[in-house]
């Protein structure tokens, strides 16, 4: 059983009636090219949420809107090549999904299709787009501000686990968001008086020699960095965390949800359904390069309790009562 409420928090909104800048013909059907850094099982729920989106401005797949799918399954090194094929393809518009590494791919690739991104950083230190209400060019989307919320991130995980004094932050060294991650949570963790070691894995079995690395040195708690690749490795997150009785936290609900610890982040099935309201507007005629940044509309904290219990580790009411979600 959840008990849920929601904290809404939106800016900016479409401006309509304005000409896309490389619209498709009226009546023909339109190609949306899907460039995504993860992996189609683990991504269906964003991929559903994007459908999603793109219906509420009228646009169905495969009545009236064709989508190309392009996965790079974690290996970023891809993404370039992926996001070429697209292009050729001629697609209207490019949702490049899954972080940074897939807006930086489409943006090399063209400079005139329409790009609509879900992106963890902020697109204009970047430089993707000259500012939030009036991005220019051809790109617009959604902030999902994953490295604004990592010390927050670690702030949590100190008041779920007060009595740790080393923590781990594992993170994904290909994805270009890692580096600054790791340092605004080793900043968090120096002004908490609290031991950081970062570690790293890509692959199934860099996270179980992560674990391993854990369990030598005797590290109390554990934060899962922002990463698709992670994402697709939710299970095996959560299983080896239970293994080793370690309290971990993540950075999206579908972890609390699957036996981790607790979560705190973004709602990305309801970012990604706002993508794919973007894209949609865009298909109708909307000019991406006035369509301001959609910024995070729901920040959760999400606790399992069940898990907490099975690790004898009592939950402060002050997060309980800050809670969006509890499991029980």
């Amino acid at each position: 059983m959840t008990t849920r409420r929601a904290f809404v928090r939106t800016v900016g909104g479409a401006i309509l009636g304005l000409p896309a800048l490389a619209p498709a013909q009226r009546g023909a059907m339109r190609t949306i090219g899907f460039l995504c850094t993860a992996s189609p099982g683990p991504w269906a729920r964003r991929t559903a949420a994007f459908k999603a989106g793109l219906a509420e401005t009228g646009f169905i797949e495969g009545r009236n809107v064709a989508i190309e799918y392009r996965w790079a399954e974690s290996r970023y090194e891809r993404l370039p090549a992926l996001a070429s094929e697209l292009v050729e393809r001629q697609v209207s518009l490019i949702a490049a999904t899954g972080g940074t590494s897939a807006v930086t791919a489409a943006m090399a690739a063209t400079s005139t299709i329409p790009i609509v991104f879900t992106l963890g950083n902020d697109p204009v230190k970047l430089k993707f787009v000259e500012n939030l209400n009036r991005p220019g060019g051809n790109v617009t989307g959604v902030s999902i501000a994953f490295l604004e919320l990592a010390p927050k991130l670690l702030e949590v995980l100190h008041e779920l686990v007060p009595k740790a004094s080393t923590a781990a932050l594992l993170v994904d060294p290909g994805n270009p968001i890692s580096g600054p991650e790791s340092q605004l949570v080793l900043d968090a963790a120096q002004s908490r008086g609290l031991r950081l070691r970062i570690l790293t894995a890509r692959t199934d079995a860099e996270i179980d020699a992560a674990f391993d690395e854990i369990g030598r040195r005797n590290i109390d708690a554990l934060l899962v960095g922002s990463d698709p690749t992670f994402d697709s490795r939710r299970e095996r997150l959560v299983m080896l965390s239970a293994r080793r009785r370690l309290p971990t936290l993540y950075f999206q609900r579908d972890f609390a949800l699957a036996g981790g610890l607790a979560s705190y982040g973004t709602d990305l099935d309801e970012a990604y359904r706002q993508a794919g309201s973007y894209a949609g507007k865009i298909l109708a005629g909307a000019n991406p390069a006035l369509m301001p940044i959609v910024r995070p509309t729901k920040i959760e904290l999400v606790i399992n309790l069940k898990t907490a219990k099975a690790l004898g580790l009592p939950i402060p009411q002050s997060l309980l009562l800050r809670a969006d979600e509890v499991i029980q």
